[in-house]
């Protein structure tokens, strides 16, 4: 998990946003975005922890052309999500007190991931 907060923040910012709606979109089938406690390091560890649980490399998917963590990243996306809508008002994110954004990588290995950031109001 690769907490992205601060670079979220610092794009609006850039952007001039006031108060609106801001929506990330990650373009990819094998991670995903998230809000999540970001005090505790342990909270983090625990949720990819129990991802894993449901969705373990060694089950018997039918779909494994990339390897045993492919299908497995596929679950896990689809568990927790591709897009993010967060309320911006005068410029800051309303995120709460323990709140961060993460990228969720579900695959073995790091990819090059893109996140779409949109942002309606003014």
């Amino acid at each position: 998990m690769l907490e992205i907060t601060d670079e979220v923040a610092h794009r609006l910012a850039e952007a001039e946003a006031q108060d609106g709606l801001l929506t990330l979109f990650i373009r990819h089938t094998s991670a995903s975005l998230t809000i999540m406690e970001n005090a505790s390091p342990d909270v983090r560890r625990d949720l990819v922890d129990a991802l894993d649980r449901l969705a373990p490399e060694d089950a018997p998917y039918r779909h494994d052309e990339e390897g045993p963590d492919d299908m497995p990243a596929h679950v896990k996306t689809a568990l927790t999500g591709t897009s993010l809508v967060v309320p911006v008002m005068n410029g800051r994110l309303m995120l709460g007190t323990w709140q961060g954004i993460y990228v969720m990588e579900h695959r073995a290995r790091p990819h090059e991931r893109e996140i779409v950031l949109h942002y309606a109001g003014r």
